[in-house]
């Protein structure tokens, strides 16, 4: 897939630490969809593998994903690179907001 050959591409040149750990996964995550792409009896039994490896830790945000994660699973199992790449960018982008979602609210301070 090209997107798996771009992520390597800015992996080799990216700086952050942290940034440099989510494009290891997310390239991981994408050679085993192209795997299981390739071993699923049929779309269906694709797309429910894919739902569960790792999207969320845990997986236990992934249905916050649904949406675009369908359609990038759905595209992954057509093998259109075009449609790829539009998946990818969307469930990319909810998943940061997601991210930074949670980085960013507060931590209760437990009573004294």
């Amino acid at each position: 897939m090209q997107i798996v050959q771009e992520l390597e591409r800015a992996l080799t040149q990216e700086q952050s630490l942290f940034r440099a750990q989510l494009l290891r996964e997310d390239i991981a995550r994408l050679r085993k969809l192209d795997a299981l792409a390739q071993s699923a009896a049929d779309v269906a039994a694709f797309k429910q593998a894919g739902m569960r490896i790792g999207w969320t830790q845990g997986d236990a945000r992934t249905h916050e994903l649904r949406e675009p994660l369908e359609q990038l699973l759905e595209a992954v199992y057509a093998r259109d690179e075009g449609r790829i790449m539009q998946a990818w960018n969307e469930l990319h982008r909810m998943r940061m907001e997601r991210l930074l979602g949670c980085l960013s609210t507060p931590v209760p301070k437990p009573a004294a």
